[in-house]
C-alpha cells in the first residue's frame, strides 16, 4: 500500500497503513450486515476507495489552500469515503462525517473507536437539516463529497457548510466540465465559483477534484427543506 500511495505523492506511515488494513477488515465484516460497498477485494478497496479518497492530499490546490488545523466536513460519507481515510492520514485535521443512515454512522463510530481516532466525529442527519444548525453552518474550511449525485444537488447540500473563506471539493469523473456548465444557475444562486480542478489517472479511470470557493454571502433560504433539492435541483 505504501508504494502505491507514494506514486501519487501521498505520505503514509507504517502505522497508518496498519490502520487502513484494520479499516478494511471492519468494512468487510460490516458489509455482511449492511450494504456498504460492492467492492470487496483488498486490492480494489485500497485502489478504488482508500487511494481515491486520499487523492485530495495529492492535489496541488489543496496543499496551497488548506492549513494544518483545517476543519473538514464530509457530506454523504457512506462507509467513510473520503472523510475517514483523510482522518487517518491527516490526524491534525478536525473532521466531521455526515450521513443520513444511522446504521452507517454506527459503523463509522466503531471504526473511530477501534482505531482510537480523536480527530473525527460521525453524525447522523440529512444535510438540509444539519446545515441549519449553527454549530455546523458555514463552519468548515473544506467540505468534501464523493457522493454520486448531480453537481447542482451537491452544491446546494454542501456549500452551506463552507466558511466565508473556505472551499467545497467534489470528486468527479471525466464529464465534470459538462456538470459545471449545467450547474451555472446553482453557482450563481449559492454565490460560489469554480476555482480549480486537479485531474488524476487512477489506473485508467479519470478522476478530477473540482474546487469551489465562496464568492459572496450565502442566501438564508439555502439549502431548501429536506427532499426538495433532490426533487428540484437548482
Amino acid at each position: 500500500m505504501q508504494e502505491l500511495f507514494t506514486k501519487f505523492d501521498i505520505d503514509i506511515s507504517p502505522t497508518q497503513e496498519e490502520m487502513l488494513k484494520s479499516y478494511y477488515d471492519l468494512l468487510i465484516s460490516w458489509n455482511e450486515k449492511i450494504n456498504l460497498t460492492s467492492i470487496t477485494s483488498y486490492d480494489e478497496v485500497v485502489a478504488k476507495h482508500f487511494l481515491d479518497s486520499a487523492l485530495l492530499l495529492s492535489s496541488s490546490f489543496c496543499k496551497s489552500a488548506l492549513k494544518s488545523d483545517s476543519r473538514i466536513m464530509d457530506v454523504g460519507t457512506g462507509a467513510g469515503f473520503p472523510g475517514m481515510v483523510l482522518a487517518i492520514l491527516k490526524p491534525e485535521w478536525k473532521i466531521v462525517l455526515l450521513d443520513s443512515l444511522n446504521k452507517r454512522v454506527d459503523f463509522l463510530n466503531e471504526i473511530i473507536s477501534k482505531l482510537s481516532l480523536n480527530n473525527v466525529t460521525a453524525i447522523h442527519g440529512r444535510a438540509e437539516d444539519i446545515a441549519r444548525d449553527e454549530n455546523y453552518r458555514e463552519g468548515f474550511d473544506l467540505v468534501v463529497s464523493r457522493a454520486v449525485a448531480d453537481m447542482s444537488l451537491l452544491l446546494e447540500l454542501c456549500v452551506p457548510f463552507v466558511s466565508d473563506e473556505g472551499y467545497f471539493v467534489a470528486y468527479k469523473g471525466p464529464k465534470y466540465k459538462d456538470e459545471i456548465s449545467s450547474a451555472a444557475h446553482a453557482l450563481s444562486e449559492l454565490c460560489v465559483k469554480c476555482v480549480s480542478d486537479d485531474s488524476f489517472d487512477l489506473f485508467g479511470a479519470d478522476r478530477t477534484l473540482v474546487f469551489f470557493e465562496r464568492a459572496g454571502i450565502l442566501p438564508d433560504k439555502y439549502p431548501r427543506r429536506a427532499g426538495i433539492p433532490a426533487k428540484r435541483p437548482l
